[in-house]
């Protein structure tokens, strides 16, 4: 039926609310946030407000490469656009970086220098808003990342987790300063907040990079293929080679050479490979899989034999 959504069109949309449902809270928090930290002088809540600002900036930087990269291949790009995820994925990751640096420079001064911190009863509500929220905007965009094969919306969840999970050290950092008196613990906590940032970020840049300079698949997907191939025996395929499999955002790209039994038609063989690309597709979820027929007149090197 015309205008009917099927799953594959329907994923663009997903992607894309999710995407700006993580923008509309970043917003919010990065208001509340910087309200908190002026109000009681805190550089653990500026720190946890950049931190938002960053998220942010990733969150618009994922809304807008999910939308560029559902677009069709077209002449310029005809392997598609799938890659601008990886692109924007790494870009957050950078900021992450960034973002880091900034923050422990704040803090290392504050604890140089000193300072006070005041009303913290309202900066303690405020945290624990914000770990309420970033826990459930991050889990629902963790589950389109999962259903949409997004890494787009994937580092954008992690980057809400880790925010969640800074904001509980914030808000125990809070506590203490508030039972003992102790303010050079803000500074001390600020700095843990940028530790965890980082380690975030290097995480997310190097997943990124992985696929952008065009890291093979897993073993264990080559190991589905390979089980792919070899289901396919009694249909005349006897062995392939040159099997090469990588990623591009969430489609995987897979090439490969089959050799055929002799007596195998032409027609039969490309029927055959045909099935095959869909067996693989069924196995592993979005696949582009080219097939290169060959007769079996002799072993190739690097040859896999099929029983």
């Amino acid at each position: 039926m015309a205008g009917t959504l099927t799953p594959e069109t329907a994923v663009g949309p997903v992607k894309r609310r999710a995407a700006a449902l993580s923008i509309a809270s970043n917003s919010l928090l990065i208001v509340l946030k910087f309200a908190a930290g002026i109000v009681t002088g805190s550089v653990a809540l500026l720190a946890e407000a950049m931190q938002s600002i960053i998220d942010l900036v990733a969150s618009v930087v994922a809304y807008v490469s999910v939308r560029k990269a559902d677009e069709p291949a077209d002449e310029n790009h005809p392997y598609g656009h799938e890659k601008i995820e990886n692109l924007a994925a790494a870009i957050e990751g950078v900021l992450i970086l960034v973002g880091s640096a900034v923050i422990a420079f704040e803090a290392a001064r504050r604890l140089i220098n000193g300072g006070d911190v005041e009303r913290l009863g309202f900066g303690i509500v405020i945290i624990a808003l914000t770990i309420v929220v970033n826990l459930v905007v991050s889990g629902v965009l963790a589950r389109r990342a999962r259903e949409t094969g997004s890494p787009a919306l994937e580092g954008d969840a992690a980057h809400l987790r880790t925010d969640a999970l800074t904001s509980v050290g914030v808000l125990v950092g809070l506590l203490l300063v508030q039972i003992t008196g102790a303010s050079w613990l803000d500074p001390v906590v600020a700095l843990l907040v940028a530790a965890a940032i980082l380690a975030t970020g290097v995480r997310i840049v190097m997943r990124s990079t992985r696929v952008l300079v065009d890291e093979g698949l897993p073993p264990e997907e080559l190991e589905v293929i390979r089980a792919a191939v070899v289901s396919f025996g009694p249909r005349g395929i006897v062995g392939f080679h040159k099997l090469r499999a990588r990623r591009a955002g969430a489609r995987r790209l897979v090439d490969m050479h089959v050799q055929f039994r002799a007596g195998a038609t032409l027609e039969e063989a490309h029927a055959t490979a045909h099935e095959l690309q869909d067996e693989i597709r069924d196995r592993l979820g979005d696949t582009d899989v080219l097939i290169h027929i060959e007769p079996a007149d002799r072993v190739r090197p690097g040859t896999e034999i099929v029983d």
